[in-house]
């Protein structure tokens, strides 16, 4: 990883946090590019809803080697109390936003001398199936259909894109879910493996998935879940 730029949207805290720690560590350049413009690495002030990426993309090397996009949210509510604009909320932040930046972040994946890693981020709740997901996991399960579309069409300028779909992670995002040691019990006994996930957790997959020791791998959806989504124990 040394010397390779990597270009994270929302390393500010979570996961992105973490995984910019992992990859400062191996000798890349981070280029965090979050709300509050805080963390590891190089910070640019950029909100996905509402800035310009060509802009943000102009202050980076002219050569990325990854990119890691990963705002997102857990708004749960039932279907019925879902008005139109909150879909299309979801929507912009969770899809839209990683395709503006993809498409402006083009010309420069594409120079990558070993090829380019693109990470995105998607939820178990798209292969489960779980009440009071509808709208984050239609958004989601839009970016896993840009995934695999994405990743065949990019396959021959030599860019990977895989997506990773976790369950629970103990973050700030999911902060009033897990709130008391009563939630974290139940949320834990939810998952074969008894415990919720850690932002080092998904880091670590996401860490893998930019390393050339994944270069075969593209086009996957890959369940970081503590086994929720495959197994009932």
């Amino acid at each position: 990883m040394q010397g390779k730029s990597i270009l994270i949207i929302g390393a500010s805290r979570g996961i992105g946090a973490a995984l910019a720690q992992k990859l400062q560590a191996a000798g890349a350049q981070v280029y965090n590019a979050s709300r509050s413009a805080e963390g590891l690495g190089k910070n640019i002030s950029y909100d996905a809803l509402q800035d310009d990426p060509k802009a943000l993309l102009a202050q980076l090397p002219s050569q990325l080697d990854g990119l890691v996009y990963c705002p997102g949210s857990i708004n749960l509510r039932p279907f019925h109390r879902i008005k139109e604009e909150q879909f299309n909320q979801e929507f912009e932040l969770n899809v839209m936003g990683a395709v503006r930046l993809l498409q402006a972040a083009l010309p420069q994946l594409k120079k990558a001398e070993a090829g380019a890693s693109v990470v995105l981020f998607s939820t178990v709740a798209v292969k489960l199936g779980m009440p009071f997901h509808s709208a984050i996991a239609m958004a989601k399960g839009a970016l896993e259909g840009l995934t695999k579309s994405l990743a065949a069409e990019w396959a021959s300028h030599n860019i990977r894109l895989n997506a990773i779909a976790p369950s629970l992670t103990h973050t700030d995002l999911a902060e009033r879910l897990l709130n008391t040691e009563a939630k974290q019990e139940s949320a834990a006994k939810r998952h074969p493996l008894g415990r919720i996930g850690q932002p080092q957790d998904i880091a670590s997959l996401a860490y893998y998935l930019l390393d050339q020791n994944s270069q075969w791998m593209t086009g996957q959806i890959l369940g970081l879940d503590g086994g929720m989504g495959n197994l009932k124990v």
